[in-house]
């Protein structure tokens, strides 16, 4: 049994493990659950599919913005099929085969350029994750600040001071010097794995260092993604029946996305149905509303996923 097979079994434990200790949790609220779910309002559950493909397409969009000013001319099209392949791969196999080896595989016929779009792809993530952390913190101070939740600033603290983190990594990655030395001190010590990491950083910062305008661009790109995917939450929500102010919407959507980053669990099958209820417990959500919602957002996830598994078949077909 090789590794990534090995680690499919722990994930999957981890999984099984976080499902039991729900049910555990919600025993005796199960069936209000349930009939929160049969009673959904399938026009609400329909917008939220409809916003969930529109934020892939943003995402693909973001992508391609990327590989454009490397000179790579393969068409969106191409990459809104590599991005749903990607995305099946990320939500329903087991094994540890990542989404970004399949979007990079797909891309791979379209461009000699494989340092280009390695870099593309990995700037991508980076973008991707820097909008996420933008919109929390903005989001969190606004909780605060502006609605007078003052018992939430230890989020918002987390949320600004991780913000913070990315945008400190990012000025080291910019620096050559400092970039360098970052790279030869992770690889001295027992850290091999991080100091690929980083080196798959240094570079693609290497091939964007002086493009400014694209950067900025992919990274609006990315805001304007991470607002689609809050409108799916707050229709999956009302779907429900509402309830969930928005701006709470736009605070835990980023957060919670960036505790299923974290490769623990297969899918997120789990982890996404602890993680619901414990953030939006902080601000008086019901638990079983909670809950919903997330198993809500999961079924529309691997449903969305499912164009990308007949894409992918189709590449095989095609050879």
């Amino acid at each position: 049994m090789n590794a990534s097979w090995k680690g499919a079994i722990i994930r999957g434990g981890i999984s099984l493990a976080l499902i039991l200790f729900v049910l555990w949790r919600f025993q005796g609220r199960l069936a209000l659950v349930w009939d929160m779910l049969v009673s959904a309002n399938g026009w609400w559950l329909l917008m939220g599919v409809l916003l969930f493909w529109t934020a892939m397409l943003i995402n693909a969009f973001k992508w391609w913005t990327l590989l454009r000013a490397q000179g790579i001319q393969a068409p969106f099209l191409a990459m809104a099929n590599f991005t749903f392949v990607g995305f099946f791969f990320n939500n329903i196999l087991p094994a540890n085969i990542g989404g970004d080896v399949m979007r990079g595989y797909g891309l791979a016929k379209y461009t000699e350029e494989h340092a280009g779009a390695a870099a593309s792809v990995v700037l991508d993530r980076l973008i991707g994750l820097s909008a996420y952390m933008s919109v929390a913190a903005v989001s969190a101070l606004v909780v605060v600040f502006v609605t007078g939740r003052s018992d939430l600033w230890p989020l918002a603290a987390v949320a600004v001071i991780a913000l913070l983190g990315l945008f400190t990594i990012a000025a080291f990655l910019i620096s050559r010097r400092i970039s360098r030395a970052v790279s030869r001190l992770l690889h001295r010590g027992f850290l091999e794995r991080v100091a690929r990491i980083w080196d798959a950083l240094a570079g693609a910062f290497e091939l964007y260092r002086f493009q400014y305008r694209t950067l900025t661009l992919a990274f609006l790109i990315g805001l304007t993604g991470i607002a689609a995917t809050s409108m799916v939450n707050y229709a999956l929500s009302l779907a429900l029946g509402g309830g969930i102010p928005l701006i709470d919407i736009f605070l835990f959507t980023p957060l919670i996305a960036l505790v299923l980053i974290v490769p623990i669990s297969i899918g997120g099958i789990g982890l996404s149905q602890a993680a619901y209820p414990f953030f939006y417990g902080l601000v008086g959500v019901p638990g079983e509303l909670a809950l919903a919602l997330s198993l809500f957002v999961q079924a529309v996830q691997i449903f969305c996923s499912l164009p990308g598994g007949a894409l992918w078949l189709l590449w095989k077909k095609a050879g």
